[in-house]
Protein backbone atom coordinates (compact mmCIF):
# COMPACT_ATOMS: atom_id res chain seq x y z
CA UNK A 1 0.00 0.00 0.00
CA UNK A 2 1.40 3.43 -0.87
CA UNK A 3 2.24 5.89 1.91
CA UNK A 4 -0.22 8.41 0.50
CA UNK A 5 -3.01 5.88 0.82
CA UNK A 6 -2.04 4.98 4.37
CA UNK A 7 -2.20 8.65 5.35
CA UNK A 8 -5.82 8.79 4.21
CA UNK A 9 -7.02 6.57 7.06
CA UNK A 10 -5.92 5.29 10.41
CA UNK A 11 -4.16 1.89 10.46
CA UNK A 12 -7.18 0.32 12.15
CA UNK A 13 -9.53 1.69 9.49
CA UNK A 14 -7.28 0.43 6.71
CA UNK A 15 -7.18 -3.03 8.24
CA UNK A 16 -10.95 -3.06 8.62
CA UNK A 17 -11.50 -2.00 5.03
CA UNK A 18 -9.13 -4.58 3.60
CA UNK A 19 -9.76 -7.64 5.73
CA UNK A 20 -13.47 -7.95 6.47
CA UNK A 21 -14.67 -10.31 3.74
CA UNK A 22 -18.43 -10.65 4.28
CA UNK A 23 -21.16 -10.33 1.62
CA UNK A 24 -23.72 -7.55 1.96
CA UNK A 25 -25.63 -5.16 -0.29
CA UNK A 26 -27.83 -2.08 -0.13
CA UNK A 27 -31.61 -2.43 0.25
CA UNK A 28 -33.29 -4.00 -2.77
CA UNK A 29 -36.46 -2.54 -4.21
CA UNK A 30 -38.73 -3.74 -6.99
CA UNK A 31 -37.93 -2.17 -10.34
CA UNK A 32 -40.05 0.03 -12.56
CA UNK A 33 -42.26 1.55 -9.89
CA UNK A 34 -44.73 -0.25 -7.68
CA UNK A 35 -47.82 -1.32 -9.66
CA UNK A 36 -50.14 -3.48 -7.57
CA UNK A 37 -51.83 -5.36 -10.42
CA UNK A 38 -50.24 -7.56 -13.10
CA UNK A 39 -51.51 -9.98 -15.71
CA UNK A 40 -49.20 -12.37 -17.55
CA UNK A 41 -51.22 -13.29 -20.63
CA UNK A 42 -50.80 -16.14 -23.12
CA UNK A 43 -48.09 -18.05 -21.22
CA UNK A 44 -47.68 -21.68 -20.29
CA UNK A 45 -48.38 -21.98 -16.56
CA UNK A 46 -46.86 -24.80 -14.51
CA UNK A 47 -48.78 -24.78 -11.20
CA UNK A 48 -46.92 -27.86 -9.78
CA UNK A 49 -50.06 -28.67 -7.79
CA UNK A 50 -51.77 -29.60 -11.05
CA UNK A 51 -51.11 -30.17 -14.76
CA UNK A 52 -49.60 -27.38 -16.92
CA UNK A 53 -52.00 -24.96 -18.59
CA UNK A 54 -51.17 -23.81 -22.11
CA UNK A 55 -51.90 -20.30 -23.42
CA UNK A 56 -53.22 -19.14 -20.06
CA UNK A 57 -53.25 -16.00 -17.96
CA UNK A 58 -52.32 -15.44 -14.33
CA UNK A 59 -53.53 -12.32 -12.53
CA UNK A 60 -51.71 -10.77 -9.57
CA UNK A 61 -53.56 -8.32 -7.32
CA UNK A 62 -51.85 -6.63 -4.37
CA UNK A 63 -49.28 -9.40 -4.01
CA UNK A 64 -51.75 -12.29 -4.28
CA UNK A 65 -52.62 -14.61 -7.18
CA UNK A 66 -56.28 -13.92 -7.89
CA UNK A 67 -57.00 -15.68 -11.18
CA UNK A 68 -55.52 -18.42 -13.39
CA UNK A 69 -56.90 -19.84 -16.62
CA UNK A 70 -57.44 -19.45 -20.34
CA UNK A 71 -60.33 -17.00 -20.20
CA UNK A 72 -59.93 -14.97 -17.04
CA UNK A 73 -60.93 -11.34 -16.64
CA UNK A 74 -58.00 -8.93 -16.52
CA UNK A 75 -58.49 -5.90 -14.25
CA UNK A 76 -58.37 -2.67 -16.26
CA UNK A 77 -55.65 -1.29 -13.97
CA UNK A 78 -53.36 -4.32 -14.48
CA UNK A 79 -49.95 -4.08 -16.11
CA UNK A 80 -50.35 -6.66 -18.91
CA UNK A 81 -47.26 -8.72 -19.80
CA UNK A 82 -47.18 -10.65 -23.07
CA UNK A 83 -46.45 -14.24 -22.06
CA UNK A 84 -46.13 -15.72 -25.53
CA UNK A 85 -43.21 -18.17 -25.54
CA UNK A 86 -42.81 -17.88 -21.76
CA UNK A 87 -43.36 -20.36 -18.93
CA UNK A 88 -44.61 -19.33 -15.49
CA UNK A 89 -43.41 -21.42 -12.53
CA UNK A 90 -43.87 -21.06 -8.79
CA UNK A 91 -40.97 -19.25 -7.14
CA UNK A 92 -38.16 -21.65 -6.21
CA UNK A 93 -37.34 -22.39 -2.57
CA UNK A 94 -33.89 -23.05 -1.10
CA UNK A 95 -34.90 -25.18 1.88
CA UNK A 96 -31.84 -24.73 4.14
CA UNK A 97 -29.39 -21.82 3.93
CA UNK A 98 -28.21 -18.66 5.68
CA UNK A 99 -29.07 -16.35 2.77
CA UNK A 100 -30.46 -13.11 4.15
CA UNK A 101 -28.37 -13.29 7.33
CA UNK A 102 -25.07 -11.44 6.91
CA UNK A 103 -22.13 -12.79 8.87
CA UNK A 104 -21.45 -10.81 12.02
CA UNK A 105 -18.28 -8.77 12.01
CA UNK A 106 -16.08 -10.08 14.85
CA UNK A 107 -13.80 -7.79 16.84
CA UNK A 108 -10.23 -7.77 15.53
CA UNK A 109 -8.35 -10.90 16.46
CA UNK A 110 -11.39 -12.84 17.68
CA UNK A 111 -12.71 -16.01 15.99
CA UNK A 112 -16.11 -16.23 14.39
CA UNK A 113 -18.59 -18.21 16.49
CA UNK A 114 -20.95 -18.10 19.46
CA UNK A 115 -18.22 -18.79 22.06
CA UNK A 116 -14.84 -17.20 22.77
CA UNK A 117 -11.82 -19.24 23.85
CA UNK A 118 -11.97 -17.90 27.40
CA UNK A 119 -15.53 -19.22 27.71
CA UNK A 120 -14.33 -22.84 27.73
CA UNK A 121 -17.19 -25.16 28.70
CA UNK A 122 -16.51 -27.82 31.30
CA UNK A 123 -19.89 -29.53 31.29
CA UNK A 124 -23.42 -29.52 29.84
CA UNK A 125 -24.61 -26.97 32.40
CA UNK A 126 -22.44 -24.36 30.67
CA UNK A 127 -24.51 -24.80 27.47
CA UNK A 128 -21.50 -24.73 25.11
CA UNK A 129 -22.04 -23.61 21.52
CA UNK A 130 -25.79 -23.24 21.99
CA UNK A 131 -27.68 -20.12 20.88
CA UNK A 132 -31.23 -21.35 20.08
CA UNK A 133 -32.63 -17.93 21.02
CA UNK A 134 -31.09 -16.46 17.87
CA UNK A 135 -33.72 -16.05 15.17
CA UNK A 136 -33.34 -15.70 11.44
CA UNK A 137 -36.44 -13.47 11.52
CA UNK A 138 -34.62 -11.07 13.85
CA UNK A 139 -31.26 -11.13 12.06
CA UNK A 140 -32.42 -10.94 8.43
CA UNK A 141 -30.99 -7.96 6.57
CA UNK A 142 -31.47 -6.53 3.11
CA UNK A 143 -27.74 -5.79 3.16
CA UNK A 144 -27.00 -9.43 2.23
CA UNK A 145 -26.20 -9.21 -1.47
CA UNK A 146 -26.97 -12.90 -1.92
CA UNK A 147 -30.65 -11.97 -1.77
CA UNK A 148 -30.31 -10.40 -5.21
CA UNK A 149 -28.22 -13.22 -6.71
CA UNK A 150 -30.52 -15.97 -5.39
CA UNK A 151 -33.56 -14.12 -6.66
CA UNK A 152 -31.97 -13.58 -10.08
CA UNK A 153 -31.59 -17.37 -10.30
CA UNK A 154 -35.34 -17.85 -9.68
CA UNK A 155 -35.33 -18.36 -5.90
CA UNK A 156 -38.06 -16.27 -4.31
CA UNK A 157 -37.98 -17.95 -0.91
CA UNK A 158 -35.44 -19.44 1.48
CA UNK A 159 -35.54 -21.28 4.78
CA UNK A 160 -32.76 -19.44 6.52
CA UNK A 161 -30.98 -19.95 9.83
CA UNK A 162 -28.01 -18.40 11.66
CA UNK A 163 -24.74 -20.35 11.67
CA UNK A 164 -22.52 -21.58 14.49
CA UNK A 165 -22.70 -24.14 17.28
CA UNK A 166 -24.75 -27.23 18.08
CA UNK A 167 -27.99 -25.21 18.39
CA UNK A 168 -27.22 -22.22 16.10
CA UNK A 169 -30.67 -20.64 16.15
CA UNK A 170 -34.21 -20.79 14.82
CA UNK A 171 -34.99 -20.99 11.11
CA UNK A 172 -37.51 -18.75 9.37
CA UNK A 173 -39.16 -18.82 5.96
CA UNK A 174 -38.10 -15.65 4.15
CA UNK A 175 -39.26 -14.13 0.88
CA UNK A 176 -36.42 -12.47 -1.04
CA UNK A 177 -37.90 -9.06 -1.67
CA UNK A 178 -39.18 -6.04 0.20
CA UNK A 179 -38.38 -2.54 1.40
CA UNK A 180 -37.68 -3.44 5.05
CA UNK A 181 -36.16 -6.48 6.70
CA UNK A 182 -39.50 -7.37 8.30
CA UNK A 183 -41.10 -7.57 4.83
CA UNK A 184 -39.10 -10.73 4.14
CA UNK A 185 -40.43 -12.83 7.04
CA UNK A 186 -43.17 -15.26 6.00
CA UNK A 187 -43.17 -17.55 9.05
CA UNK A 188 -41.01 -17.92 12.16
CA UNK A 189 -39.89 -20.14 13.72
CA UNK A 190 -40.21 -23.15 11.44
CA UNK A 191 -37.25 -25.29 12.51
CA UNK A 192 -34.48 -25.84 15.05
CA UNK A 193 -31.39 -26.99 13.14
CA UNK A 194 -28.77 -29.10 14.89
CA UNK A 195 -25.09 -29.47 14.13
CA UNK A 196 -23.20 -32.47 15.49
CA UNK A 197 -19.75 -31.15 14.64
CA UNK A 198 -17.37 -31.26 17.57
CA UNK A 199 -16.02 -28.01 18.96
CA UNK A 200 -12.39 -29.02 18.43
CA UNK A 201 -9.76 -31.62 19.19
CA UNK A 202 -8.89 -33.34 22.42
CA UNK A 203 -8.60 -30.93 25.31
CA UNK A 204 -10.52 -28.14 23.58
CA UNK A 205 -13.37 -28.34 26.05
CA UNK A 206 -16.66 -30.16 26.52
CA UNK A 207 -17.80 -31.75 24.29
CA UNK A 208 -14.79 -32.69 22.19
CA UNK A 209 -16.07 -35.92 20.55
CA UNK A 210 -19.10 -37.06 18.60
CA UNK A 211 -20.21 -39.17 21.55
CA UNK A 212 -19.92 -36.12 23.77
CA UNK A 213 -21.95 -33.96 21.37
CA UNK A 214 -24.72 -36.57 21.12
CA UNK A 215 -24.81 -36.93 24.90
CA UNK A 216 -24.91 -33.15 25.32
CA UNK A 217 -27.76 -32.69 22.82
CA UNK A 218 -29.70 -35.54 24.43
CA UNK A 219 -29.27 -33.89 27.84
CA UNK A 220 -30.52 -30.58 26.46
CA UNK A 221 -33.71 -32.24 25.25
CA UNK A 222 -34.21 -33.94 28.64
CA UNK A 223 -33.60 -30.64 30.46
CA UNK A 224 -36.00 -28.80 28.16
CA UNK A 225 -38.72 -31.39 28.72
CA UNK A 226 -38.20 -31.18 32.51
CA UNK A 227 -38.24 -27.39 32.35
CA UNK A 228 -41.54 -27.33 30.45
CA UNK A 229 -43.20 -29.63 32.98
CA UNK A 230 -41.68 -27.93 36.02
CA UNK A 231 -42.70 -24.47 34.84
CA UNK A 232 -46.26 -25.64 34.11
CA UNK A 233 -46.55 -27.18 37.58
CA UNK A 234 -45.15 -24.07 39.23
CA UNK A 235 -47.50 -21.74 37.36
CA UNK A 236 -50.42 -23.90 38.43
CA UNK A 237 -49.47 -23.81 42.15
CA UNK A 238 -46.45 -21.63 43.08
CA UNK A 239 -47.14 -21.39 46.83
CA UNK A 240 -44.60 -23.18 48.95
CA UNK A 241 -42.69 -24.48 45.92
CA UNK A 242 -39.15 -23.53 44.95
CA UNK A 243 -39.36 -21.71 41.66
CA UNK A 244 -37.70 -23.41 38.64
CA UNK A 245 -34.49 -21.76 37.54
CA UNK A 246 -34.45 -19.93 34.22
CA UNK A 247 -32.24 -21.31 31.45
CA UNK A 248 -32.13 -19.31 28.22
CA UNK A 249 -31.45 -22.36 26.04
CA UNK A 250 -34.30 -24.38 27.54
CA UNK A 251 -36.71 -21.44 27.35
CA UNK A 252 -35.93 -20.75 23.68
CA UNK A 253 -36.26 -24.42 22.71
CA UNK A 254 -39.48 -24.80 24.69
CA UNK A 255 -41.04 -21.80 22.93
CA UNK A 256 -39.98 -23.06 19.48
CA UNK A 257 -41.29 -26.57 20.13
CA UNK A 258 -44.57 -25.10 21.34
CA UNK A 259 -44.77 -23.36 17.96
CA UNK A 260 -44.36 -26.82 16.32
CA UNK A 261 -40.89 -26.10 14.96
CA UNK A 262 -39.21 -29.04 13.24
CA UNK A 263 -35.85 -30.35 14.46
CA UNK A 264 -33.35 -30.63 11.58
CA UNK A 265 -30.82 -33.43 12.12
CA UNK A 266 -27.65 -33.75 9.99
CA UNK A 267 -27.27 -37.12 8.26
CA UNK A 268 -25.50 -37.62 4.93
CA UNK A 269 -24.02 -41.12 4.69
CA UNK A 270 -25.80 -44.37 5.49
CA UNK A 271 -24.37 -44.64 9.02
CA UNK A 272 -25.47 -41.09 9.86
CA UNK A 273 -28.89 -41.61 8.29
CA UNK A 274 -29.58 -44.76 10.29
CA UNK A 275 -28.31 -43.09 13.45
CA UNK A 276 -30.58 -40.09 12.82
CA UNK A 277 -33.60 -42.39 12.49
CA UNK A 278 -32.85 -43.70 15.98
CA UNK A 279 -32.18 -40.22 17.38
CA UNK A 280 -35.59 -38.94 16.28
CA UNK A 281 -37.25 -41.68 18.33
CA UNK A 282 -34.90 -41.34 21.29
CA UNK A 283 -35.30 -37.56 21.46
CA UNK A 284 -39.08 -37.62 20.82
CA UNK A 285 -38.91 -34.74 18.37
CA UNK A 286 -40.60 -33.95 15.07
CA UNK A 287 -37.47 -34.57 13.03
CA UNK A 288 -36.39 -33.88 9.47
CA UNK A 289 -33.06 -35.17 8.12
CA UNK A 290 -30.72 -32.96 6.13
CA UNK A 291 -27.84 -34.06 3.91
CA UNK A 292 -29.35 -37.24 2.52
CA UNK A 293 -26.83 -37.88 -0.23
CA UNK A 294 -26.48 -41.60 0.54
CA UNK A 295 -30.22 -42.14 0.76
CA UNK A 296 -29.92 -44.58 -2.16
CA UNK A 297 -28.90 -47.14 0.49
CA UNK A 298 -31.41 -46.19 3.19
CA UNK A 299 -34.55 -44.89 1.41
CA UNK A 300 -36.86 -47.80 2.43
CA UNK A 301 -35.87 -47.36 6.10
CA UNK A 302 -36.53 -43.62 5.95
CA UNK A 303 -39.91 -44.31 4.35
CA UNK A 304 -40.80 -46.75 7.14
CA UNK A 305 -40.22 -43.99 9.72
CA UNK A 306 -42.27 -41.51 7.62
CA UNK A 307 -39.64 -38.79 7.86
CA UNK A 308 -38.86 -36.04 5.36
CA UNK A 309 -35.39 -35.31 3.97
CA UNK A 310 -33.65 -32.13 2.84
CA UNK A 311 -31.16 -33.16 0.15
CA UNK A 312 -27.89 -31.26 -0.24
CA UNK A 313 -27.37 -30.35 -3.91
CA UNK A 314 -23.61 -29.93 -3.51
CA UNK A 315 -22.88 -33.41 -4.83
CA UNK A 316 -19.67 -35.08 -3.63
CA UNK A 317 -16.72 -34.71 -5.97
CA UNK A 318 -12.97 -34.97 -5.96
CA UNK A 319 -11.10 -32.24 -4.11
CA UNK A 320 -9.85 -29.46 -6.34
CA UNK A 321 -6.10 -29.75 -6.81
CA UNK A 322 -6.14 -33.11 -5.02
CA UNK A 323 -2.91 -35.10 -4.88
CA UNK A 324 -3.01 -37.35 -7.98
CA UNK A 325 -1.27 -40.09 -5.98
CA UNK A 326 -4.02 -40.06 -3.35
CA UNK A 327 -6.33 -42.70 -4.79
CA UNK A 328 -9.92 -42.65 -3.46
CA UNK A 329 -11.49 -45.87 -2.21
CA UNK A 330 -14.05 -47.77 -4.23
CA UNK A 331 -16.66 -46.76 -1.65
CA UNK A 332 -15.84 -43.08 -2.19
CA UNK A 333 -16.01 -43.42 -5.97
CA UNK A 334 -19.35 -45.19 -5.68
CA UNK A 335 -20.67 -42.39 -3.44
CA UNK A 336 -19.66 -39.71 -5.94
CA UNK A 337 -21.31 -41.63 -8.73
CA UNK A 338 -24.55 -42.59 -6.98
CA UNK A 339 -25.29 -39.57 -4.78
CA UNK A 340 -27.41 -37.80 -7.47
CA UNK A 341 -29.60 -40.93 -7.61
CA UNK A 342 -30.69 -40.49 -3.97
CA UNK A 343 -33.62 -38.15 -4.78
CA UNK A 344 -34.92 -40.75 -7.24
CA UNK A 345 -34.65 -43.45 -4.57
CA UNK A 346 -36.52 -41.29 -2.07
CA UNK A 347 -39.26 -40.55 -4.61
CA UNK A 348 -39.59 -44.23 -5.49
CA UNK A 349 -40.13 -45.06 -1.80
CA UNK A 350 -42.64 -42.28 -1.23
CA UNK A 351 -40.38 -40.11 0.96
CA UNK A 352 -41.10 -36.39 0.88
CA UNK A 353 -37.91 -34.47 0.13
CA UNK A 354 -36.73 -30.99 -0.80
CA UNK A 355 -33.48 -29.56 -2.15
CA UNK A 356 -31.11 -27.08 -0.53
CA UNK A 357 -27.96 -25.31 -1.67
CA UNK A 358 -25.50 -26.74 0.85
CA UNK A 359 -22.02 -25.65 -0.20
CA UNK A 360 -23.16 -24.18 -3.54
CA UNK A 361 -22.18 -20.49 -3.74
CA UNK A 362 -23.60 -19.69 -7.21
CA UNK A 363 -27.39 -20.25 -7.06
CA UNK A 364 -27.67 -21.00 -10.78
CA UNK A 365 -25.61 -24.13 -10.04
CA UNK A 366 -28.51 -25.46 -7.97
CA UNK A 367 -30.52 -26.00 -11.14
CA UNK A 368 -27.55 -27.72 -12.78
CA UNK A 369 -27.20 -29.98 -9.75
CA UNK A 370 -30.93 -30.72 -9.82
CA UNK A 371 -30.58 -31.70 -13.48
CA UNK A 372 -28.00 -34.31 -12.40
CA UNK A 373 -30.63 -35.95 -10.22
CA UNK A 374 -33.01 -35.96 -13.21
CA UNK A 375 -30.31 -37.59 -15.34
CA UNK A 376 -29.90 -40.15 -12.53
CA UNK A 377 -33.56 -41.19 -12.63
CA UNK A 378 -35.66 -38.54 -10.87
CA UNK A 379 -38.64 -37.33 -12.91
CA UNK A 380 -38.54 -33.65 -13.94
CA UNK A 381 -41.90 -33.09 -12.22
CA UNK A 382 -40.57 -34.49 -8.94
CA UNK A 383 -37.42 -32.38 -9.27
CA UNK A 384 -39.47 -29.20 -9.72
CA UNK A 385 -41.68 -30.18 -6.79
CA UNK A 386 -38.59 -30.59 -4.58
CA UNK A 387 -37.76 -26.93 -5.27
CA UNK A 388 -41.28 -25.59 -4.79
CA UNK A 389 -44.27 -27.33 -3.20
CA UNK A 390 -42.48 -30.04 -1.20
CA UNK A 391 -40.37 -27.64 0.91
CA UNK A 392 -43.47 -25.51 1.45
CA UNK A 393 -45.28 -28.60 2.76
CA UNK A 394 -42.38 -29.72 4.95
CA UNK A 395 -42.11 -26.31 6.64
CA UNK A 396 -45.85 -25.73 6.98
CA UNK A 397 -46.34 -22.91 4.49
CA UNK A 398 -47.98 -24.78 1.59
CA UNK A 399 -51.17 -22.84 2.28
CA UNK A 400 -49.42 -19.71 1.00
CA UNK A 401 -46.36 -20.78 -1.05
CA UNK A 402 -45.03 -23.46 -3.38
CA UNK A 403 -47.51 -23.53 -6.26
CA UNK A 404 -49.37 -21.27 -8.67
CA UNK A 405 -52.86 -21.26 -7.16
CA UNK A 406 -55.59 -18.74 -6.43
CA UNK A 407 -55.12 -17.04 -3.08
CA UNK A 408 -51.45 -17.84 -2.67
CA UNK A 409 -48.64 -15.32 -2.43
CA UNK A 410 -47.57 -14.16 -5.90
CA UNK A 411 -44.07 -15.66 -5.94
CA UNK A 412 -43.44 -16.53 -9.58
CA UNK A 413 -40.59 -17.24 -11.97
CA UNK A 414 -41.08 -16.39 -15.64
CA UNK A 415 -38.62 -18.09 -17.99
CA UNK A 416 -38.24 -18.54 -21.74
CA UNK A 417 -37.96 -22.34 -21.49
CA UNK A 418 -37.63 -25.37 -19.25
CA UNK A 419 -35.95 -24.37 -15.98
CA UNK A 420 -33.57 -27.30 -16.10
CA UNK A 421 -32.26 -26.56 -19.59
CA UNK A 422 -28.92 -24.77 -19.56
CA UNK A 423 -29.87 -22.24 -22.24
CA UNK A 424 -33.07 -21.15 -20.47
CA UNK A 425 -33.07 -17.56 -19.25
CA UNK A 426 -35.14 -16.17 -16.42
CA UNK A 427 -36.89 -13.10 -17.76
CA UNK A 428 -38.53 -11.84 -14.57
CA UNK A 429 -39.30 -12.83 -11.00
CA UNK A 430 -42.22 -11.83 -8.78
CA UNK A 431 -41.82 -11.77 -5.01
CA UNK A 432 -44.93 -10.91 -3.01
CA UNK A 433 -46.32 -9.50 -6.25
CA UNK A 434 -43.35 -7.19 -6.85
CA UNK A 435 -41.70 -7.53 -10.24
CA UNK A 436 -37.92 -7.89 -10.53
CA UNK A 437 -35.86 -8.30 -13.69
CA UNK A 438 -32.51 -10.05 -13.27
CA UNK A 439 -29.47 -8.06 -14.35
CA UNK A 440 -26.94 -9.74 -16.59
CA UNK A 441 -23.50 -10.01 -15.01
CA UNK A 442 -20.55 -8.51 -16.80
CA UNK A 443 -19.21 -11.03 -19.31
CA UNK A 444 -15.59 -11.61 -20.39
CA UNK A 445 -14.66 -9.77 -23.59
CA UNK A 446 -12.00 -12.28 -24.68
CA UNK A 447 -11.77 -16.07 -24.35
CA UNK A 448 -10.07 -17.02 -21.06
CA UNK A 449 -6.42 -18.07 -21.21
CA UNK A 450 -6.40 -20.96 -18.77
CA UNK A 451 -8.65 -22.06 -15.92
CA UNK A 452 -8.80 -20.41 -12.49
CA UNK A 453 -10.75 -23.28 -10.92
CA UNK A 454 -9.20 -24.36 -7.64
CA UNK A 455 -8.11 -23.05 -4.27
CA UNK A 456 -5.72 -20.10 -4.27
CA UNK A 457 -3.73 -18.78 -1.33
CA UNK A 458 -3.77 -14.99 -1.51
CA UNK A 459 -0.95 -13.14 0.24
CA UNK A 460 -0.76 -9.40 0.96
CA UNK A 461 0.64 -6.99 3.52
CA UNK A 462 -1.45 -4.69 5.70
CA UNK A 463 -0.34 -2.09 8.26
CA UNK A 464 -0.46 -4.91 10.81
CA UNK A 465 1.84 -7.15 8.77
CA UNK A 466 1.53 -10.09 6.34
CA UNK A 467 -1.93 -11.63 5.94
CA UNK A 468 -3.43 -14.51 3.97
CA UNK A 469 -6.82 -15.61 2.71
CA UNK A 470 -8.04 -18.41 0.46
CA UNK A 471 -10.05 -17.93 -2.73
CA UNK A 472 -11.97 -21.08 -3.70
CA UNK A 473 -12.80 -20.43 -7.36
CA UNK A 474 -14.92 -22.18 -9.96
CA UNK A 475 -14.69 -21.01 -13.58
CA UNK A 476 -17.14 -21.71 -16.40
CA UNK A 477 -15.99 -22.32 -19.96
CA UNK A 478 -16.83 -18.71 -20.90
CA UNK A 479 -14.60 -17.38 -18.10
CA UNK A 480 -17.33 -16.57 -15.55
CA UNK A 481 -16.02 -16.97 -12.00
CA UNK A 482 -17.95 -17.97 -8.86
CA UNK A 483 -16.87 -19.22 -5.46
CA UNK A 484 -15.88 -17.72 -2.15
CA UNK A 485 -13.05 -16.15 -0.17
CA UNK A 486 -12.20 -17.07 3.39
CA UNK A 487 -9.78 -16.08 6.11
CA UNK A 488 -9.58 -16.26 9.88
CA UNK A 489 -12.10 -13.42 9.89
CA UNK A 490 -14.85 -15.17 7.94
CA UNK A 491 -16.13 -16.26 4.54
CA UNK A 492 -17.75 -14.30 1.70
CA UNK A 493 -19.31 -15.43 -1.56
CA UNK A 494 -18.12 -13.96 -4.84
CA UNK A 495 -20.96 -11.89 -6.28
CA UNK A 496 -19.45 -11.47 -9.77
CA UNK A 497 -16.23 -12.34 -11.56
CA UNK A 498 -14.57 -13.37 -14.80
CA UNK A 499 -11.31 -14.18 -16.57
CA UNK A 500 -10.93 -12.37 -19.88
CA UNK A 501 -7.75 -13.31 -21.72
CA UNK A 502 -5.17 -13.27 -18.93
CA UNK A 503 -6.96 -10.58 -16.90
CA UNK A 504 -9.26 -11.46 -14.03
CA UNK A 505 -11.65 -9.63 -11.74
CA UNK A 506 -13.91 -10.82 -8.95
CA UNK A 507 -15.93 -8.94 -6.36
CA UNK A 508 -17.15 -9.61 -2.85
CA UNK A 509 -19.04 -7.18 -0.60
CA UNK A 510 -18.21 -6.26 2.99
CA UNK A 511 -20.03 -4.33 5.72
CA UNK A 512 -17.82 -1.51 6.98
CA UNK A 513 -18.56 1.20 9.51
CA UNK A 514 -19.46 3.49 6.63
CA UNK A 515 -21.88 0.93 5.15
CA UNK A 516 -21.67 -2.00 2.70
CA UNK A 517 -18.74 -1.68 0.30
CA UNK A 518 -17.53 -3.76 -2.62
CA UNK A 519 -14.08 -5.33 -2.42
CA UNK A 520 -12.66 -5.89 -5.91
CA UNK A 521 -9.77 -8.20 -6.75
CA UNK A 522 -8.19 -7.52 -10.17
CA UNK A 523 -5.01 -8.62 -11.85
CA UNK A 524 -3.39 -11.02 -14.29
CA UNK A 525 -3.12 -14.80 -14.46
CA UNK A 526 0.01 -16.37 -15.96
CA UNK A 527 -1.24 -19.94 -15.86
CA UNK A 528 0.21 -20.82 -12.47
CA UNK A 529 -0.09 -17.70 -10.29
CA UNK A 530 -2.11 -14.55 -9.70
CA UNK A 531 -0.81 -11.02 -9.35
CA UNK A 532 -2.91 -7.94 -8.80
CA UNK A 533 -4.51 -5.53 -6.35
CA UNK A 534 -7.39 -5.33 -3.90
CA UNK A 535 -9.52 -2.19 -4.14
CA UNK A 536 -11.94 -1.02 -1.42
CA UNK A 537 -13.14 2.47 -0.46
CA UNK A 538 -10.50 4.15 -2.61
CA UNK A 539 -7.68 2.10 -1.10
CA UNK A 540 -5.44 -0.30 -3.00
CA UNK A 541 -3.13 -3.06 -1.82
CA UNK A 542 -1.04 -5.47 -3.88
CA UNK A 543 -1.53 -9.21 -3.56
CA UNK A 544 -0.21 -12.42 -5.06
CA UNK A 545 -1.87 -15.79 -5.33
CA UNK A 546 -0.60 -19.33 -5.66
CA UNK A 547 -2.16 -22.72 -5.24
CA UNK A 548 -1.23 -24.25 -1.86
CA UNK A 549 1.98 -26.23 -2.08
CA UNK A 550 3.41 -24.19 -4.95
CA UNK A 551 5.77 -21.22 -5.09
CA UNK A 552 5.69 -18.59 -7.83
CA UNK A 553 8.12 -15.91 -8.88
CA UNK A 554 5.49 -13.24 -8.16
CA UNK A 555 5.05 -14.53 -4.62
CA UNK A 556 8.79 -14.28 -4.01
CA UNK A 557 9.00 -10.85 -5.64
CA UNK A 558 6.26 -9.36 -3.47
CA UNK A 559 7.30 -11.05 -0.26
CA UNK A 560 4.11 -13.07 0.27
CA UNK A 561 3.98 -15.72 2.94
CA UNK A 562 5.24 -19.09 1.77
Amino acid sequence: MSSSLIRRCTPAACVTAILLFFCTAPPLLAQGGEPQFFAIRGAKIVPVSGPPIENATVVISRGIITAIGKDVAIPPEAWVIDGKGLIVYPGLIDSFTDVGIPAATPPAGEPVGPRRPQELARGPQDRPNSTPWRSAADEVSLSDKRIESWRAAGFTTVVSVPKGGFFPGQAAVLDLGGERAGDLVVKSPVAIPLSLQTSGGFGSGFPDSLMGVLAYVHQVWLDTDWSIKAQAAYEKNPRGVERPRYDRTEAALADALEDHALVLIPANNSVQLRRALELVERWHVNGVLYGGQMAYEVAPEIAAKKLSVLVNLKWPEAEKDADPDDKPSLRTLQFRDRAPSSPGALAKNGVKFAFYSGGITAPKDMLKATKKSVDAGLSPDAALRALTLSPAEIFGVADRLGSVENGKIANLVVADGDLFEEKTKIKMVFVDGRKYEPHESEKPKDPPKGDLTGKWKLSYTTPEGPEESVADLTMEKDGTISGSTSSKRGTANIISGYLSGDKFSFTINTPLDQGPSDVVFTGTFDGTSLKGSIAVMGLSIDFTGVKPGTVSSTTLTHGGAQ
